[in-house]
């Protein structure tokens, strides 16, 4: 690796050590359906956001609560005290697609439906509001 290469990435790795997120890597739903649930959060204050995926019906919703629950975790892990409510909003939600497992289903004169089961990461970044933020 190049020295411009291996500067740039320390730069990279200094500014995720002042940001505070969580990571769900290989989640077997959909990322349109995370993407849905996703949404439903983003720009939120927590502790409102985490009442909102409480009570959705999406599954989805169940595993944004933990991981939601995880990055405010980390939060308070890292400024040694606890969240106060009001204080921290979901700033960034990041859905991507993973692996997919491609299958073949039998149909009829010799044929095979394709069957694709997709998941997904996603990372959730959240920030403090400052007196300045506008943020609901």
């Amino acid at each position: 690796m190049g020295a411009r290469k291996r500067e740039s990435a320390n730069r990279r790795k200094e500014a995720l050590k002042t940001q505070y997120f969580a990571k769900l890597n290989n989640v077997p739903t959909s990322p349109r359906k995370m993407r849905l649930a996703a949404d439903m959060v983003r720009g939120m204050e927590v502790f409102k956001a985490l009442g909102v995926l409480k009570f959705s019906n999406k599954e989805a919703s169940q595993r944004l609560e933990k991981l939601l629950r995880s990055a405010i975790a980390n939060w308070e892990q890292k400024n040694e005290r606890k969240a106060e409510n009001g204080e921290l909003y979901v700033s960034t939600i990041y859905v991507d697609c993973a692996a997919m497992l491609k299958r073949l289903r039998p149909a009829p004169r010799g044929r095979g439906y394709r069957i694709r089961k997709r998941s997904n990461h996603v990372t959730l970044f959240v920030d403090t509001i400052t007196k300045n933020d506008n943020k609901n």
